[in-house]
């Protein structure tokens, strides 16, 4: 016990992780199981956007999101429940219907969905794709698309909590090292860090 509790206070202020998430989150033997996640999770991206990308209706006058704004902005007679539950976020799609945002916002959620997806299968910027796919899923739900939504939200934030090995198995493998973090550069910005030691001579 008295061991367990020096070691604690080496890093004062600081709790310790359960093993289970430090293995869960950190070890490269887990990556196995974070690259099935990422593939389904950027399969069902990449199936969501390719349609769009090809659709006029998306990728040109936008009124395909311009339709779903204006169903989810739609409050109905009582005693029916309005689609979007939260005030502040009707006023929202109202306020980019009204501003015709639509006919730009399109084009970003149909690429937006495909590059998500391609980020999440070759394991490139595992970390910042499954951010923005989550976020669309919040918004999604927000709006009151259920779906597929909640179990993607929940598989990207697992993905987000293990950046470090999710894309282990991926592009992430060369990419990570290569730019590194935003508190530590990686061998681009810090080249000096990561030369060979120069040898050592002996008599």
């Amino acid at each position: 016990m008295a061991g367990r509790l020096v070691r604690l206070d080496k890093n004062p202020g600081m709790m310790e992780d359960p093993p289970i998430t430090q293995w869960l989150f950190n070890s490269t033997y887990a990556a196995w199981g974070w690259l099935a996640v990422r593939l389904y999770v950027g399969y069902q991206w990449v199936v969501a956007g390719e349609h769009k990308v090809t659709d006029p209706a998306w990728m040109s006058t936008g009124e395909a999101l311009k339709g779903f704004w204006v169903r989810a902005a739609a409050i109905p007679a009582a005693p029916a429940k309005p689609v979007v539950s939260f005030d502040w976020y009707r006023d929202f799609l109202q306020f980019l219907l009204d501003t015709q945002a639509y006919t730009w916002f399109a084009k970003l959620v149909a690429v937006g969905e495909v590059l998500i997806g391609v980020g999440l299968i070759l394991g490139a910027f595992t970390g910042i794709a499954a951010f923005f796919g989550a976020f669309m899923n919040w918004n999604f739900m927000m709006a009151g698309t259920a779906s597929t939504n909640p179990l993607l939200m929940v598989l990207a934030v697992g993905i987000m909590m293990a950046w470090k090995v999710a894309g282990y198995y991926g592009a992430d493998r060369w990419i990570l090292p290569l730019i590194g973090t935003p508190w530590h550069g990686g061998k681009l910005v810090h080249p000096e860090e990561y030369m060979d030691a120069p040898a050592v001579r002996t008599a």
